[in-house]
């Protein structure tokens, strides 16, 4: 099984709209809505692991992807609506199927976030199989 090289680098960016802020995170979390209209912290893990789901997208085979395992994250500034977050990621290590990632996120003014992301490489097939029959208990 090829791996992805350690130094594999990569960054997305996004535009902080309303859609990603604390108070859209999810109706279910009813003590979101009256919290301030600020990139979420939620919405900030969900953006490195795009990052890393794209930076690593040429290097797997068919048949394969990666999922979370771990994140490690501090959320250090607030960003308001408007401002653009860019996610940069750079892989450190590689043992096996399992992928650790350093990350650093930032606003047009600030470092807003850094730490470590960890993803697994698991063949797609099997993952959802045993998806499948946990669900079916």
């Amino acid at each position: 099984m090829p791996v992805p090289p350690v130094g594999l680098r990569h960054r997305e960016s996004v535009k902080i709209d309303r859609a990603l802020t604390v108070p859209a995170v999810s109706p279910a979390f009813p003590h979101f809505h009256d919290m301030p209209p600020v990139f979420a912290t939620a919405f900030m893990v969900g953006f490195v692991e795009e990052t890393c789901v794209a930076a690593l997208a040429p290097h797997l085979e068919p048949g394969q992807r990666t999922v979370g395992t771990h994140v490690d994250l501090s959320h250090e500034a607030a960003t308001p609506i408007g401002m653009t977050v860019t996610c940069e990621i750079e892989l450190v290590a590689v043992e096996g199927r399992r992928l650790r990632f350093k990350v650093e996120a930032r606003d047009d003014k600030d470092v807003i976030g850094r730490g470590h992301h960890e993803r697994f490489i698991v063949d797609d097939a099997k993952f959802m199989a045993r998806l499948e029959a946990k669900a079916r208990g």
